[in-house]
């Protein structure tokens, strides 16, 4: 009888293989908790960095603007270099608003029961990588297979 109901069990899994079907988390509670407090903490983290690139980027836009207390003009090297700056300081909020994305697509996961599983095996992702990247989607060996497969079509 009790092979009977592990057969049952077996059948009705594959009847809805994850992730059309629920599937609890493979962590407790508590760690959950843990996972989306290094998610909040990153958040928070990154919008701190957007704030100080926003602001930085607007303190050389009024100095620009505002004209120079000095009696040389305005250099265009000064000005390419300002540029620059303003370009990178673009990329990177670029960059950080991306990961604000990857953040939110992890939460989603969280309230959805997915979070914690590899997206490519739907087998469970190693603690220490979420620890380390608590948007982590794929396990270390599917994000190894998939920089290969990028690797090879270079």
């Amino acid at each position: 009888m009790a092979t009977e109901k592990k057969k049952k069990t077996s059948e009705s899994d594959s009847k809805h293989p994850w992730p059309d079907g629920p599937k609890p988390s493979h962590y407790a509670p508590e760690w959950m908790e843990y996972f989306r407090h290094l998610i909040h903490e990153r958040r928070k983290e990154i919008l701190r960095e957007i704030g100080y690139l926003r602001e930085s980027s607007m303190e050389q836009t009024s100095d620009t603007y505002s004209g120079d207390s000095s009696t040389y003009s305005y250099h265009m090297a000064d000005q390419g270099t300002d540029a620059q700056e303003r370009e990178k300081a673009f990329l990177f909020a670029s960059r950080e608003g991306k990961m604000l994305t990857l953040l939110d697509q992890a939460e989603e996961r969280m309230s959805n029961g997915t979070y914690g599983y590899c997206m490519d095996t739907n087998e469970p992702i190693e603690f220490r990588r979420l620890e380390a990247i608590p948007h982590a989607k794929l396990s270390i060996e599917a994000k190894r297979r998939l920089e290969e497969a990028k690797n090879n079509i270079e």
